[in-house]
């Protein structure tokens, strides 16, 4: 059942790798722009990465290891798919910077013990059969004092549930979000654990693109919408966001957020 789970991901997503635009990516965006509050969280935490070696898990289109290497660090990106590996090899050229690109399976990484200083991943862990494999090799080849940075979506939400129910040629039929307890068994492996959760009132975006603007989600990412036109949706991101931090302070309302960031220390 895994094995075939992993193909059908694997063809996902060198079909989808077949379709990028690597010259129209804005990799910083990714990274700083208001509507990735969840990289802005992680960034806060990594530090100067220059000569720090890096592991990019589920690496896509490369924005991540390409985003790192700017920042002075020495990128491995890897996916599961090939397709998706040459992107990221192509867009690091594109934006003149050196990664290394290694087709692999994250739940079973082929490093050593130790090796590197960071290991990222974004939108990764629910697309495994068993994502705390994946967490376990995350830290078994983190150097100590080594830092596994990661975000994925969360299961809680009722708003992003019918998305999903609607959004069925963007996904794969075998996506499994997370649920918040798995924090938990991270605690329980890392000696230290920071996390947060965002897109609460911000997921009034979402039902803005479907219910007014009329956009499709079978035809645009929404995730990726929210990127690539952050400069029009930032008046609205930036007062829906300071409610999201009210909604946050009240008992279980993390949970039914949109996604889950975390930085968890070896």
């Amino acid at each position: 059942m895994q094995d075939k789970i992993l193909a059908k991901e694997r063809q996902f997503h060198d079909i989808w790798a077949s379709t990028i635009d690597i010259e129209g990516i804005r990799v910083v965006d990714y990274f700083e722009s208001c509507t990735a509050p969840e990289n802005r969280f992680i960034l806060k935490q990594m530090g100067d990465l220059t000569d720090k070696y890096l592991l990019d898990l589920g690496c896509g289109a490369g924005e991540n290891s390409v985003y790192f290497a700017k920042k002075g660090a020495r990128c491995v990106a890897t996916d599961y798919s090939p397709g998706m590996v040459d992107v990221a090899v192509k867009l690091a050229e594109t934006n003149g910077v050196q990664i290394e690109g290694k087709v692999m399976d994250a739940m079973a990484l082929e490093f050593a013990d130790n090796t590197f200083d960071f290991v990222y991943a974004s939108n990764l862990l629910h697309h495994l059969p068993n994502p705390k494999l994946a967490i376990r090799e995350m830290h078994r080849v983190l150097k100590p004092g080594g830092k596994a940075c990661f975000w994925d979506p969360l299961k809680h939400n009722p708003v992003i549930n019918v998305y999903r129910r609607i959004a069925t040629k963007v996904r794969t039929e075998d996506e499994m979000p997370l649920d918040i307890n798995l924090v938990n068994f991270i605690k329980s492996l890392y000696s230290e654990t920071a996390y947060d959760t965002f897109w609460l009132a911000t997921l009034w975006i979402f039902l803005r693109f479907y219910l007014i603007e009329k956009i499709d989600p079978n035809k645009e990412r929404y995730w990726k919408k929210i990127i690539i036109e952050h400069q029009r949706l930032e008046p609205m991101y930036r007062k829906l966001e300071r409610l999201d931090g009210v909604l946050k302070k009240l008992p279980l309302m993390k949970r039914f957020a949109w996604n889950l960031a975390v930085v968890a220390t070896k």
